[in-house]
């Protein structure tokens, strides 16, 4: 694993420069593209050390952990995404501490958000789950789920409805790979058609976020390439 300020400092500079090389090649603006480093099992002094290089955006898949990190890093002036699966018990917490939940994908989960979100905080920004693949595995509401959810979690007072997150198959062929990108991308224009407007496709990480920049990530979800592999 990589350690030092030093090293997070050339991982973040080489990240926005695949970044940028991917938006440009795809037409798009490298500034509309957002790294979020996956943050989960890393120190808050690795968090620390990225965000001193520049990096603002760090999400977190577990509500325990990542609550002893924002109280560590409560000093700087970050953004925190919720990006796993949100089980109904742990909804208050993120709720009031995150900026972001990615992770939407039941009405009673949005529902609690917003009844929990505090009233003098901003509306909490949110991502709907979308299982593209119908794996059992996976969280996510199925495509022909979404716009009934998408309805009912734009209507919440407490929440924003901002996009879609996916988080695909792992497939060899890059055209696969670049498909349930696509897929993702024709789900969020097609609610857009239906009234919605939403802004947001959160869908890449490590190993294939150049692809989904390709067909119009606006988040992408990073966390081996900022930190190294995980031990």
């Amino acid at each position: 694993m990589l350690t030092g300020p030093q090293n997070r400092a050339s991982c973040l500079q080489q990240l926005r420069s695949r970044i940028e090389r991917a938006a440009r090649a795809a037409g798009r603006d490298p500034a509309s593209v957002t790294p979020v480093g996956v943050s989960k099992a890393q120190p808050a002094s690795a968090v620390r050390e990225l965000a001193e290089a520049g990096l603002a955006d760090f999400g977190e898949n577990y509500v325990q952990e990542a609550l002893g990190k924002l109280d560590a890093l409560a000093d700087l002036p970050l953004t925190w995404h919720f990006i796993g699966p949100l089980q109904s018990n742990k909804t208050r917490a993120v709720a009031e501490r995150f900026q972001w939940v990615h992770s939407v994908d039941r009405l009673r989960i949005a529902r609690r958000l917003s009844e929990q979100r505090p009233h003098h905080a901003p509306p909490l920004q949110v991502c709907l789950q979308v299982d593209l693949a119908d794996e059992a595995t996976k969280s996510g509401v199925p495509p022909d789920e979404l716009a009934s959810l998408a309805g009912a979690v734009a209507g919440l007072p407490r929440l924003r409805l901002r996009g879609l997150m996916c988080v695909p198959p792992v497939e060899q062929d890059p055209a696969r790979q670049r498909h349930w990108f696509r897929e993702l991308r024709r789900l969020l224009e097609s609610l857009n058609a239906a009234g919605h407007a939403l802004d947001t496709l959160s869908m890449g990480m490590s190993g294939d976020f150049e692809l989904a920049i390709t067909e119009g990530a606006t988040h992408v979800r990073v966390g081996t390439a900022l930190f190294g592999p995980r031990t």
